[in-house]
């Protein structure tokens, strides 16, 4: 156990995570990954991406489909593990361990930055030194992606708490059947602006049934 539960969760889950984005029982689900995996192959076409959560790598084997180069990474070994299986042959693409919060100075050069269904599970506080270290480490005029969910009624994890900050916390369960609190926000278009707003500039928003996307520059 590391002092990160959330990494501790996707790690339980890393063998199993996949299955949501094969769900066939949940067309709607499916048809909104597909559109929103479109865009961000446009979006991402002839960038040198750094990924960051990339879990097993959906969208890092979409983005190295249009990319001139990924650098897919995760603070779990185990969601990089099943990472590198899936993109096994894709010469532009390389993993490495990387916690989002706290980017290591040799991170490299990248022209845009891809974030998927990462930004929830930051509290506040984490939101801001995520936008921080990447204007630290990666710089002014970079491309910023943000993918994550949507809340669905009888679908998305039930909330458990909302702490003094206003942040949100959901239960969610391992493939052992233990329960895990971790930080699950849905944010409106307004919170969102506001949130990243001293950190980027030129930001725009999409929305779908169950998740939205962001796109926006450091400043």
């Amino acid at each position: 156990m590391s002092n990160n539960p959330v990494a501790d969760f996707y790690t339980a889950i890393a063998e199993h995570y996949d299955a949501q984005f094969h769900d066939e029982s949940d067309e709607d689900r499916q048809d909104d990954l597909d559109d929103v995996a479109e865009q961000v192959a446009e979006l991402m076409r002839d960038h040198t991406v750094l990924e960051l959560g990339c879990g097993t790598g959906f969208f890092t084997d979409v983005i190295a489909e249009t990319a001139k180069s990924v650098l897919a990474t995760d603070i779990s070994e185990a969601m990089l593990d099943v990472a590198r299986e899936h993109g096994e042959g894709l010469e532009n693409v390389e993993y490495r361990v990387v916690d989002a919060l706290n980017l290591p100075t040799d991170i490299g050069k990248f022209s845009a930055v891809f974030a998927g269904f990462l930004w929830s599970h930051f509290t506040k506080d984490q939101q801001d030194a995520f936008l921080a270290g990447l204007r630290a480490r990666i710089g002014k005029d970079t491309l910023l992606v943000l993918i994550d969910d949507e809340y669905v009624e009888g679908a998305s994890p039930t909330t458990a708490r909302t702490d003094a900050q206003g942040n949100t916390f959901a239960q969610f369960v391992d493939a052992d059947g233990k329960r895990h609190e971790l930080p699950k926000n849905y944010p409106t278009d307004s919170a969102l602006r506001k949130r990243l707003g001293t950190a980027v500039r030129e930001i725009k928003i999409g929305r779908w049934d169950s998740c939205w996307a962001l796109t926006c520059r450091l400043k």
